[in-house]
């Protein structure tokens, strides 16, 4: 049951692993592209960047229409806000780790484990 939760966000940070991808997505935020407009900037074939969106489409991020011969994609952003969250749940652990280090640098002659007080 684990595994089948993780599935759609294993797909999400998947497809964001690879900077094209990611490219992609920042282009698709501006508005609805063609696959060729897609692949323009990377000079890649038009299969080259269909596997891409392929990807993104796995992941729930990009929706394909068909008009005619082009391909419209468009971004679907709720999958993004999903591995938001769950990247959120640790920014406590990071946030804690800073102001330890902020404390650090600010007083470094003072012990990790005396306070202010």
């Amino acid at each position: 049951m684990v595994e089948q939760q993780a599935a759609p966000l294993n797909a999400v940070f998947h497809a964001l692993a690879d900077p094209t991808r990611r490219a992609i997505l920042k282009r698709l935020a501006k508005g609805d592209s063609s696959i060729g407009e897609l692949a323009a900037p990377f000079k890649m074939t038009f299969a080259g960047a269909s596997k891409h969106i392929k990807a993104l489409e796995r992941a729930g991020l990009v929706r394909r229409t068909v008009k005619g011969r082009t391909h419209v994609c468009r971004l679907d952003p709720k999958p993004l806000a999903k591995a938001h969250d769950w990247l959120r749940y640790y920014e406590q652990f990071w946030s804690a780790r800073l102001d330890l280090l902020r404390q650090l640098l600010t007083n470094p002659d003072q012990d990790e484990g005396e306070s202010d007080e």
